[in-house]
């Protein structure tokens, strides 16, 4: 789809976590990013989505707000052209 149909809009967040893999692996593991999404998903709105969907939502909508953490911070290092490099 990228190469042969010049899909390549989608496929951009993958090049932010790729150029900063392991500057992602690293925040992860000093920032913690699902204790930090259960701070601002955590308490009354994942029981508001474990209630009004399925249980287990809640723990999926602090998920993606984990994810969406680090994919930011891809994208602000990537942005600035900070890259880590060994």
């Amino acid at each position: 789809m990228v190469e042969i149909w010049k899909l390549q809009k989608w496929a951009q967040v993958f090049v932010w976590i790729g150029a900063n893999s392991i500057t992602i692996y690293v925040a992860d593991n000093i920032i913690d990013f699902y204790k930090l999404a259960r701070r601002f998903a955590g308490g009354d709105v994942k029981s508001f989505f474990d209630s009004t969907f399925a249980p287990g939502t809640g723990d999926l909508v602090i998920a993606t707000v984990a994810v969406s953490l680090a994919v930011v911070l891809a994208h602000f290092l990537y942005r600035r052209n900070i890259f880590l490099r060994l």
